[in-house]
């Protein structure tokens, strides 16, 4: 069994990646810490997790961590970095769940996140989307795990952008999802009182996973993510001016991800719900066209805590420690 750690276990996203190593066959384990949570039992928590009901939440001190094969950094954007650098330099693989490693461009964490990185001569880390990166992943000490609508978006476009079936100009991306992807905090925006029954838009314009869709697409867009009353689940839904053949839409996403475990291409006439992968870490891409525009209609439906976040870190783990890259991510959507 290999060691790994969880910093930031107390947290949504923290708490979903010990859902996954409760299950997987090569992972244990090592190290558990939270911030305001740090000397109380992971049971106290997260009920739910039987297989971690006594262990004992310790502080975020790097320099106090145990010997681990891999740490998963659960922590808020800003305050990853740190500890990301100090665990490489103790001989620690690391996948990191916060953008503080996503970004090429130094200058857009002032402009998109409000902060400069200490680190800008370092960036980025290994983009951690396996259906892109997987030869770069196996041999990376450190990965930078993609946000939940950049993977959606991502997955739904790149294929269709790189072989020039849609215009680079003009693309739409409308996206919802789930509270969940807000973390665990208390806000009035996130009341049930507010969201239950309410569909609101938000980030308008300034979202902070723009820059990184467009670093990836190689393009620019138009973003408007939205808030769903739901606790999981997401969907995106992408918009490209056809440039050619209707037919080489679906060819080019088919061909992409024809051998990928997790990324599945429907039929003609279907589409993807956020239920069909809640809890699991694949995606279900849906490819239409609206031939009164001569528009490609492609929508891609996630987990955010799976695909979209820790799903997705414990795919790129498995990468990185040489195992199955399934392990441990066997479980399918659960619908209804």
């Amino acid at each position: 069994m290999l060691r790994v750690g969880v910093l930031g276990a107390s947290g949504y996203t923290g708490g979903e990646l010990l859902r996954y190593l409760a299950v997987h066959p090569s992972l244990e384990l090592g190290w558990a810490t939270a911030a305001s949570n740090a000397g109380r039992r992971i049971g106290e928590i997260f009920p739910g997790l039987p297989a971690f009901a006594d262990t004992v939440l310790d502080a975020s001190e790097v320099s106090a961590a145990p010997e681990l094969d891999l740490a998963f950094l659960a922590l808020p954007h800003g305050a990853a970095a740190e500890h990301g650098r100090a665990l490489l330099e103790r001989g620690v693989k690391v996948v990191d769940l916060s953008a503080d490693w996503r970004l090429r461009d130094a200058g857009s964490y002032d402009e998109w996140y409000g902060w400069a990185h200490p680190h800008p001569d370092e960036l980025p880390w290994t983009y951690g989307l396996p259906e892109r990166y997987r030869a770069e992943i196996a041999v990376a000490a450190g990965v930078a795990n993609p946000g939940c609508y950049p993977t959606a978006a991502v997955l739904a476009l790149y294929p269709v952008v790189s072989a020039g079936a849609i215009a680079s100009d003009r693309i739409v991306i409308d996206a919802a999802t789930g509270v969940s992807g807000a973390g665990r905090k208390v806000d009035a925006a996130y009341l049930f009182t507010e969201l239950d029954g309410s569909y609101v838009a938000y980030g308008v314009g300034t979202h902070r996973h723009t820059p990184e869709i467009e670093q990836e697409l190689g393009v620019r867009v138009t973003f408007t993510p939205h808030l769903a009353p739901m606790a999981r689940g997401e969907l995106v839904t992408c918009y490209g001016r056809l440039t050619g053949d209707a037919s080489d839409v679906r060819g080019a996403i088919e061909e992409a991800y024809a051998d990928e475990p997790f990324v599945h291409v429907l039929p003609d006439g279907v589409q993807p719900a956020t239920k069909q992968v809640s809890g699991s870490n694949h995606a279900l891409i849906g490819v239409a066209i609206d031939r009164h525009s001569d528009t490609a209609v492609i929508t891609c439906a996630i987990d955010n805590m799976g695909k979209g976040a820790s799903g997705q870190a414990v795919q790129n783990a498995n990468i990185m420690l040489g195992l199955e890259e399934t392990a441990g991510l066997g479980s399918q959507g659960m619908f209804p």
